[in-house]
């Protein structure tokens, strides 16, 4: 019987992600990737699979719910257990080409609909399996960019810009992850979130024309951490900036602010606040 972990890191045909999957596959975790593009997922699994690894790839576009929906149910149809969960898929704040106000197949603000919105759908969908795999672990790729919600305005239909949505997207993240930390205490899956690097050597940091400042190993150094060290084990309801804790925004740690983003959440989602469908 095979006894390896499982692990289910989202945007991981790519950069960051990619790198963290990579590395879970070498500590010997099954891995599954996730991705928009079927021939990098494949690759990444050709080379994951020569270097002695287990992995599967699934295709799914974050900006469609029901492609989230289908991931979470693959997921749950195909997997016995489920240790690890990385939500790091993502976009970033705009690029040269597209400044405007974009929005998702489901009519919502396409940064939050894919930073958070996918993540949170998919992390109430497989969170059964995750509970019933524990001790297990769920580490959301945040930002240090972080612009508080405007609940009555929150899919930028006024004030709109790039850097606003990617930062309250982020933040939401956070909210998110103090919130269902609180929710699981003592029910063996802890959640944490992290700034894993500034400026990292990724296509989304070369798309916004920034020159990177760190790589995405010194990024992925800190995800692991979060996800497989031993010292962590029963650390939940954190944020990391890289390495070491760190203090996120204010709003993040407002209780009503945190309620306020699941109802609405779990609206916009249709499910139940704090249940899986």
């Amino acid at each position: 019987m095979n006894t390896a972990k499982t692990a289910l890191v989202t945007g991981s045909t790519d950069g960051l992600g990619r790198a963290v999957a990579r590395a879970l596959a070498a500590r010997g975790y099954r891995v599954w990737l996730h991705g928009r593009d079927s021939g990098r997922g494949e690759t990444l699994v050709r080379e994951i699979r020569e270097q002695g690894g287990e992995a599967h790839f699934a295709r799914a576009d974050f900006a469609s719910l029901a492609q989230v929906r289908a991931l979470a149910a693959d997921v749950l149809e195909a997997l016995p257990r489920l240790d690890l969960l990385i939500n790091n898929a993502g976009i970033g704040p705009a690029t040269p080409q597209v400044r405007g106000r974009e929005l998702s197949a489901d009519g919502y603000e396409l940064r939050f609909a894919v930073n958070y919105l996918a993540g949170y759908l998919l992390t109430r969908q497989v969170l059964p399996l995750l509970e019933r795999s524990a001790p297990a672990r769920i580490v959301n790729v945040s930002s240090g960019a972080q612009y508080p919600l405007d609940f009555d305005n929150l899919m930028l239909e006024r004030a709109y810009s790039g850097a606003r949505a990617y930062a309250q997207s982020k933040l939401a993240q956070i909210l998110f992850t103090f919130d269902l930390a609180r929710e699981l205490r003592e029910r063996g899956v802890t959640v944490t979130c992290l700034h894993p690097a500034t400026y990292m050597n990724t296509t989304m940091v070369h798309a916004m024309g920034v020159t990177p400042l760190n790589t995405v190993e010194d990024g992925a150094t800190a995800v692991l951490r979060l996800a497989c060290a031993a010292q962590l084990a029963a650390t939940s309801g954190e944020y990391f900036n890289g390495l070491e804790p760190a203090r996120a925004h204010a709003q993040a740690y407002d209780a009503s602010a945190q309620r306020r983003l699941a109802e609405l959440s779990a609206r916009l989602v249709s499910i139940a606040p704090g249940a899986a469908t």
